[in-house]
């Protein structure tokens, strides 16, 4: 006689896709069971600079639609910035131009206006007050509020689907999904940040160069996190150099903490 399976959904992977899912799942009434091969905090989720906005995902039409869906969800959490971690920041996307934004976000993004040349020396850019999510705190949060809606959270190396106990699996586990679906076409991008004091930035600034590289600098509670490159096919996990009192002036004088290089999925 077989047993009825003890969860209706088995979310594989435990960084912020993988969370954000199962609490989805488990607040609309399905038991839901996770398992995650890391603790949040070594995810490569919780070294995330973690600013709102579609980037490198396609469609991106489709890519669109599901930013504006997740706008209103961080602006919510954003009135509760020392509990979830969302806080709205302003900032500049450098490289970008008003009508590039407007066409699918000005009508959600209130106070966009172009950035003047004493502002954004380097070419065209764009104000915009966006989500900004200080990781450390937004995944414990949401691991948190998983098992408050009744899920459960084990640590534990998957290496075959087949082997989940439920009737429904959700496959969260990011770039591990190349060996674990089995899926040759999930490719790796390596990106590098550092983590400085902050010696009183208050905004954030994204920059994207003629060439495509992007660059970015973003004022997490504590400390300053600048970052962007973007290399696809890395696999390797070195820490990087500390560019940026080059790249960001304003950070020049202060001490590195940490830094910190990890691939992502393509």
């Amino acid at each position: 006689m077989e047993t009825e399976p003890v969860f209706d959904v088995r979310v594989v992977g435990g960084g912020v896709v993988g969370l954000t899912t199962a609490v989805v799942l488990a607040e609309r009434g399905a038991r839901v069971g996770l398992w995650t091969r890391d603790p949040v905090e070594r995810t490569t989720s919780a070294v995330a600079g973690a600013l709102w906005w579609p980037y490198r995902i396609e469609p991106v039409a489709s890519a669109h639609v599901w930013a504006l869906r997740s706008l209103d969800v961080y602006e919510k959490l954003a009135a509760r910035p020392e509990v979830t971690g969302v806080r709205m920041v302003e900032g500049v996307l450098g490289g970008t131009t008003l009508d590039e934004v407007g066409a699918w976000a000005a009508a959600r993004l209130p106070g966009l206006r172009v950035s003047s040349a004493e502002e954004h020396p380097s070419g065209p850019g764009v104000w915009a007050r966006l989500p900004l999510v200080d990781m450390s705190a937004h995944l414990p949060w949401l691991r948190e509020r998983f098992v408050a809606a009744g899920g459960v959270v084990e640590e534990r190396v998957v290496t075959d689907l087949a082997r989940a106990d439920a009737p429904v699996v959700v496959n969260c586990s990011g770039l591990g999904a190349r060996d674990l679906v089995p899926d040759p076409a999930v490719r790796p991008v390596r990106g590098q940040l550092v983590v400085v004091e902050n010696p009183g930035i208050r905004t954030w600034a994204v920059s994207t160069g003629a060439d495509g590289t992007t660059a970015y600098v973003l004022p997490q509670p504590g400390r300053l996190v600048p970052g962007g490159t973007a290399q696809e096919d890395d696999w390797s996990r070195p820490a990087p150099a500390c560019t940026a009192p080059a790249t960001w002036p304003a950070a020049a004088p202060t001490a590195l903490s940490s830094s910190w290089a990890a691939p992502t999925t393509r």
